[in-house]
């Protein structure tokens, strides 16, 4: 018997198996298994780009939808075709879901045609065809607890609901983002969260995800209703769009005041995927034009950035979270209940490590000392995971991020030193980092209160070469932006991508209240399409994985955040993975005509031609695609190979202890 047959046997009998069921679906994703990954198999049968997955709730069936317009229902396990349907769009299909308990005979798909199509595939018919939508359909999302409900975001800015009890063939409007942002927002993506159906997550262009309670919103709407002779399926020219609280933003904190300079390099922040955590407890997002970020929606933190003083702000009173009693931590101004000092310093604090801990510890400085950020940043992330209480290993990773300098470093530095002042208040190198880190992240007023503050704590060290230094180019950059009218108003954070549109005023708070991200996965390049996934893999999420530009999937520790595989999925770019319901069982598709599936493969072989082995060197390349100009992004996409730069730190500070060719789908 093969190895593949071996392994169709032990998927029928473990989805069979309903007494084996449970322990298969807590334990099918290990560390072993993501080191054995491999190509199991190419399905074939698509004449276009594949531009959506999606497997049956008891895994046996997996569809995919095409640019050819078709879409496709495969045994996953005999790797052939089951049915194939033309669905009646006009043009690509971006998004195909299985109704929740209608035995996998209902399939629904959005296109670019504007169109939404419901399919009874057993008899290969579209019974509904729903035309609201005035731009290319993005998702749909269902929810097992409203098995004849669904949603859909397409790029008119609307999210509309679908209830096919009704006899009726339009749907209802639930959320209209341009009411919020203007007409030109586009809606991209969202997802029902899978332990309580209530919550909707949508991600659009522009850096900030938003999260709904479906409940709230059809209630706000019924109450408005009562006594009034409204359409049932009016959800439009309302005061109130939703009601107060029904609303929560995320975001990364430097993304909101990097706009303006992303713009200018032209480049597009846009959510291109979200999804929630099987627990339901976190958010996950695939920032386009940036890195993948996990929001914690129970452990919930506003932006470091935000809590900074507003000089230039419209509000200057509003504080997130309706919070208004601050507190002075090292030049900055913090709500009093957001940083949380020890209670017992010395033991928190404590620089000694167990044994083991200081081997990794010594191992990361030695990768620093050898100009390896990113390995320093990979070993020192590992201790943290283990030792989060240490301010030292905090320390040790801002100086890292600051020299490796990639998207988004400069904020995980400053989220790192204020985390070891926390820990350690008399954190020298720690202090002097921040202020490096707020000047970088141009905030050049708060860079020079903060530097004065580290030189009123460490007065030995006012005069160093260093603190000379920053406190020069802080000056210099406060001279500069006083002779810049323009300048002054790009300081405003929450205002609008675009400056000739404006942002109501509810929006704004909103934004203001945003909730930063947990953790943070770099390596991947999302810049060319606005499809591209990034997943949970494992029964409790222990993996993210993503797709690439480079024609590559990334795998990452979710915990650690560290990058643990990356294996050639495309001949162009991988946008969609969706990994199994209960096995270590992957279905990848992209750019090519092809859906392929990946599975551990056997200790004995030896050789896997897919493996990425310079994982780092594949990292440095896509951080360099992502910001490179619109010709060299064409010339990377047609198979050239640019060698990535590596950045040098911003400041002289050391170690804690040493001195393709053309893409089919629109690009984001």
């Amino acid at each position: 018997m093969t190895t593949i047959n071996i392994t169709r046997e032990i998927l029928h009998r473990q989805i069979s198996d309903k007494r084996a069921s449970g322990f298969q679906r807590f334990h099918h994703v290990t560390d072993p298994f993501i080191k054995r990954l491999g190509l199991e198999a190419e399905l074939q049968g698509h004449t276009g780009c594949v531009n959506c997955l999606e497997w049956n709730e008891k895994g046996d069936l997996l569809a995919s939808g095409s640019d050819d317009q078709h879409a496709i229902i495969w045994d996953p396990f005999k790797h052939k075709k089951l049915t194939t349907m033309h669905t009646g769009h006009a043009a690509n299909i971006f998004s195909v879901k299985f109704l929740p308990h209608s035995g996998d005979r209902i399939l629904v798909t959005g296109a670019a045609d504007t169109k939404v199509h419901v399919h009874d595939v057993t008899v290969k018919e579209t019974i509904h065809m729903f035309s609201d939508h005035t731009n290319r359909v993005k998702r749909i999302a269902t929810a097992p607890m409203w098995p004849n409900t669904f949603w859909s975001a397409a790029e008119d800015g609307i999210i509309r609901q679908y209830d096919l009890r009704e006899n009726s063939k339009h749907s209802e409007v639930l959320i209209d983002l341009t009411e919020f942002c203007g007409q030109l927002v586009e809606a991209k993506c969202l997802a029902v969260n899978p332990r309580d159906n209530n919550y909707l997550a949508v991600g659009a262009n522009g850096p900030f995800v938003r999260l709904y309670d479906i409940r709230m919103i059809h209630n706000y709407r019924k109450s408005l209703n009562q006594g009034t002779s409204a359409a049932v399926h009016s959800f439009c020219d309302r005061q109130k769009p939703i009601p107060d609280g029904a609303g929560q933003y995320y975001v990364a904190g430097h993304l909101p005041v990097k706009l303006l300079d992303y713009n200018s390099r032209l480049r597009v922040l846009v959510a291109t995927y979200v999804t929630f955590s099987p627990d339901g407890t976190e958010l996950l997002v695939n920032m386009g034009g940036e890195q993948v970020y996990l929001f914690d929606l129970t452990f919930k933190q506003s932006p470091y950035t935000f809590l900074l003083p507003k000089k230039c702000q419209s509000s200057p009173g509003d504080v997130p979270n309706g919070k208004t009693a601050n507190s002075v931590f090292n030049g900055i101004h913090f709500p009093s209940s957001h940083i949380c000092f020890a209670e017992n310093k010395t033991q928190l604090s404590s620089t000694e490590l167990p044994p083991y801990l200081e081997k990794i510890k010594q191992q990361a400085n030695d990768a620093f000392a050898r100009q390896q950020w990113t390995h320093a940043i990979q070993l020192y992330s590992l201790g943290i995971h283990k030792a989060n209480h240490n301010a030292m290993l905090y320390g040790n990773r801002a100086a890292a991020y600051m020299k490796r300098k990639w998207d988004g470093d400069h904020y995980d530095a400053l989220r790192d030193c204020i985390r070891a002042l926390t820990l350690n208040p008399d954190h020298l190198k720690a202090h002097f980092r921040l202020a490096r880190c707020l000047f970088e992240l141009k905030y050049v007023a708060e860079a020079l209160e903060c530097l004065d503050d580290f030189k009123g704590k460490f007065p030995e060290q006012a005069h160093s070469s260093a603190c000379d230094s920053l406190d020069k180019d802080i000056r210099a950059a406060l001279y500069t932006k006083s002779e810049s009218a323009e300048d002054k108003k790009a300081n405003i954070r929450f205002h609008s991508y675009n400056r000739k549109e404006s942002i109501p005023e509810d929006e704004l708070v909103l934004r203001e209240r945003s909730f930063d991200y947990k953790h943070r996965y770099c390596g991947h390049c999302n810049t060319t399409t606005d499809i591209k996934e990034a997943n949970f893999f494992g029964s409790k999420g222990q993996y993210i994985v993503s797709g690439s530009d480079d024609g590559s999937f990334f795998i990452w520790e979710k915990e650690t955040t560290n990058l643990v595989r990356i294996l050639q999925g495309d001949e162009s770019i991988v946008n969609c993975l969706q990994p199994h319901p209960s096995y270590c069982f992957l279905a990848t598709s992209g750019i090519d005509p092809v859906v392929r599936l990946w599975t551990p493969r056997p200790e004995t072989d030896s050789e896997n031609g897919r493996v990425v082995e310079d994982m780092e060197g594949a990292a440095q390349a896509n951080q360099r695609r992502m910001n490179a100009d619109p010709l060299e992004v064409m010339l990377l996409n047609m198979g050239y190979r640019i060698t990535g730069l590596r950045g040098v730190g911003p400041d002289g500070s050391d170690d804690e202890d040493s001195s393709e060719g053309q893409v089919q789908c629109r690009p984001s």
